[in-house]
């Protein structure tokens, strides 16, 4: 996919689709527009960006986007790949993950795990690529790509059935009922003529 880029005095679009877990939500760095394709990380304003609708005190700097913009890579590539088809799938996902770790420790709170990265750059990379070991470990099945053929938003599935196939009813959804719609009433004239 061809990614536009965002010079600084561009105003971008909104970023659709805010909460998800940290690794899709890092995947939801990339969507399509009105104006065509758009990628929050293509600079460090973005990078900040993302740090901040994540709640991560992080440095924002050329390190932080390059290690992000790896995590991403690496992400896209597991949820893509179905692993029996390539035996090095989670290279990327293991080499960004080998930069850091889980120490247990004893807290003011009880028991906790407390990452510990050698380079402060990595840790919101890090973090991601944790969040997705979680989401593989608890529900793989939940982790979906949004229906809608022009949509390449991702969104961890919530519902009660699992059933769930846009990323926003409102926005995918309802475009995909009204072209179903129109191709139904499109057809019924040719049909009728």
């Amino acid at each position: 996919m061809t990614t536009r880029s965002r010079l600084p005095s561009d105003v971008p679009e909104p970023r659709p689709h805010l909460g998800e877990p940290p690794a899709l939500d890092l995947l939801n760095t990339r969507w399509i527009a009105q104006t065509g394709p758009q990628d929050l990380l293509t600079d460090v304003a973005g990078a900040r960006q993302w740090l901040a609708d994540n709640n991560l005190d992080a440095p924002a700097d050329e390190d932080t986007l390059n290690a992000l913009l790896a995590a991403r890579e690496a992400i896209l590539r597991v949820v893509k790949a179905d692993s029996a088809d390539d035996p090095h799938i989670a290279d990327g996902l293991n080499a960004v993950l080998a930069h850091g770790r889980i120490r247990r420790a004893l807290t003011p709170d009880g028991p906790a795990g407390v990452p510990e990265v050698a380079d402060p750059a990595w840790l919101p990379a890090w973090l991601a690529a944790d969040n997705l070991l979680h989401l593989l470990a608890n529900s793989p099945e939940r982790i979906k790509q949004c229906a809608h053929p022009h949509c390449v938003l991702w969104f961890l599935d919530t519902s009660k059935n699992g059933t769930r196939r846009w990323h926003s009813m409102a926005a995918c959804g309802n475009r995909a009922k009204a072209t179903r719609h129109y191709a139904k009433k499109t057809q019924s004239e040719q049909s009728a003529g």
